[in-house]
């Protein structure tokens, strides 16, 4: 169990860097980071995953609004990009069901490469 937390504690903060390194990109400036945590939820269930979306979406939003735009849909594609960031760097086959769901261009899955015994 230590693990698995420890684990999600390091998914946590690659989804942070994940999401700072987006929005530095988009909008050009010194990133603006938010904090996810997560390592109360089951995210390999769908309600889990589905709180951690939400969660991250939040995040999202709230690093976006702190920049301006160029162009009116440059705050949506922002929040867009970071989720997909988080998403990808926390690799959580449920996640990407949530994410998938409500986007309309999906993710691919990412298989998780078998570790040696």
């Amino acid at each position: 169990m230590r693990n698995a937390t420890l684990y999600q504690g390091l998914r946590a903060l690659t989804a942070i860097a994940m999401l700072a390194a987006v929005t530095a990109t988009a909008a050009g400036s010194d990133p603006t980071k938010q904090t996810v945590r997560f390592a109360d939820l089951d995210i390999s269930t769908p309600e889990g995953a589905l709180a951690l979306y939400t969660r991250i979406q939040k995040a999202a939003a709230g690093v976006c609004s702190h920049y301006v735009f160029t162009r009116n849909d440059g705050f949506d594609r922002c929040v867009r990009d970071s989720t997909a960031k988080a998403v990808i760097s926390i690799n959580q086959p449920a996640l990407y069901v949530v994410y998938n769901a409500k986007n309309k261009t999906p993710l691919p899955v990412l298989v998780a490469k078998s570790q040696p015994r």
